[in-house]
């Protein structure tokens, strides 16, 4: 065979940009040059990403949540290795391979004792798609709910439960019979329940959009309406799952035990997609309650070899390296050392989340001068001003973050749960100095408009 990677990547070098105006989204290319996010990167390590110029970032994004352990695990990377080599007979299909019963025996041993199956997919939106049919199926019902802001993918049943509309818009009809109902709102779930129908109240604990959280009491209350109205409990965990809120499940710190689990993301290792859907036994009972439909519901991917190791491989990096422990520590850190700057700065009003899940939120000033720049920014595009504070800190501190969602003044950091106290104390310092410069003077303003001017030259002479 002649392939020989490390030979086409030094030839082709540098043309990434061009081959996906050539051949992709030409679209992504635009905006990642407007904003300055623009570089080639070539190598990642830990809670770090190097450009082809040697140029390194902290990594407070972290593939979305996928590199909960750092990236390039050497754990994961030396198991994959292993599978490999192995040449397992993986994708049989008409088979019960060992690897996948031995990753679904450890994904229920770290849940609640209602969960006790898992059904393999690809990914996270695959696995919530998986969640939708079989909680229709097993109740018989068609109704399903959702939160406003939620999301749960992107494929069309986790497109009809996503409450930001700049992802539905253009794609109707969607799936019907899934309503929303406003995110920690007790009273409107129980009126959407009592009505009828509902197979299943499908949420996220801590939306991944603007790092929502609902008041405590609700989500106690939600889980026993649900279980009173007969639907069925269903709990995002794509995002939040595997210590990312510094508890194994983020449901967990409101002792809840949902009917159905999805987990996906950082159950990667980072290297093989990999999702799951958890759930009951009755549930799946339900939907292969016979031999003529045990294949009524399957995923080609699903139970693929390298993908269950890289599952496998990652629980015991979990459990070997104490790393929920750590998340939540190292979260608590994190979260105290933000705190004096919202009492230092009007801008930024609050900082929420949970473990390594944290949102900063910004928000109208109370100072005249601060305010009429605000407005300006505002005016010119709501939400713009997070963007404001995310540009920055990756052009002048090279820090990698994202704001939380369109239209919102919110910045989400996901730092991998293997961050350390010197990524928190370089992060903290890096906010600060960017805040400092957008309440003293317009240098901000000045650096991003700077940022936007070349790239629309720059797109121009191209």
């Amino acid at each position: 065979m002649s392939f020989d990677l490390q030979s086409i990547l030094a030839g082709r070098e540098g043309e990434s940009f061009r081959l996906h105006t050539r051949y992709m989204n030409q679209q992504m290319v635009k905006v990642l040059k407007t904003i300055g996010f623009d570089r080639e990167y070539v190598r990642g390590e830990g809670c770090y990403i190097y450009d082809r110029d040697g140029n390194r970032y902290l990594d407070f994004l972290a593939g979305f949540g996928v590199y909960a352990l750092g990236r390039s695990h050497p754990g994961v990377k030396k198991a994959l290795h292993a599978a490999i080599d192995a040449d397992f007979a993986s994708l049989v299909q008409m088979e019960c391979s060992l690897l996948s019963g031995l990753l679904a025996e450890a994904l229920v041993a770290r849940t609640h004792p209602g969960i006790e199956r898992a059904f393999f997919t690809s990914s996270g939106t695959e696995a919530v798609e998986a969640a939708l049919k079989f909680a229709r199926y097993s109740t018989g019902r068609p109704r399903l709910l959702y939160s406003d802001h939620a999301f749960h993918g992107l494929t069309y049943g986790s497109l009809s439960l996503n409450g930001g509309k700049e992802f539905r818009e253009g794609f109707g009809p969607l799936l019907p019979q899934c309503e929303r109902v406003p995110f920690g709102d007790l009273d409107a779930l129980e009126h959407e329940l009592a009505r009828g129908g509902v197979a299943a109240f499908v949420t996220e604990v801590i939306q991944g959009k603007g790092v929502n959280l609902a008041p405590d009491a609700f989500w106690q209350g939600a889980q026993d309406l649900c279980r009173h109205h007969g639907a069925l409990f269903v709990v995002d965990e794509v995002q939040t799952g595997l210590g990312r809120t510094g508890k194994m499940w983020a449901h967990e710190h409101w002792g809840l035990s949902p009917d159905i689990i999805t987990v996906s993301k950082a159950l990667s290792g980072g290297f093989v997609p990999v999702g799951a859907m958890l759930s009951s036994s009755e549930i799946f009972g339900r939907v292969f309650h016979s031999l003529e439909r045990a294949v009524v519901h399957s995923s080609t991917f699903g139970n693929n070899a390298l993908a269950m190791v890289a599952g496998l491989a990652t629980l015991d990096a979990l459990d070997e390296e104490n790393i929920v422990a750590r998340a939540a520590s190292t979260g608590q850190a994190l979260f105290d050392a933000l705190q004096p700057l919202v009492e230092k700065y009007e801008l930024l009003h609050a900082v929420r989340g949970k473990g390594l899940m944290i949102g900063l939120v910004f928000g109208e000033p109370r100072s005249l001068k601060l305010r009429a720049r605000w407005k300006m920014i505002e005016m010119a595009r709501k939400g713009l001003f997070s963007q404001l504070i995310v540009v920055p800190l990756f052009q002048r501190h090279r820090i990698l973050t994202q704001v939380a969602a369109d239209n919102m003044n919110v910045v989400k950091l996901l730092p991998p749960l293997v961050a350390s106290e010197a990524e928190i104390d370089y992060f903290v310092g890096a906010l600060d100095d960017v805040l400092e410069d957008a309440h003293r003077n317009s240098a901000l303003l000045f650096e991003f408009g700077k940022t936007l001017a070349k790239s629309a030259v720059s797109r121009g002479e191209s």
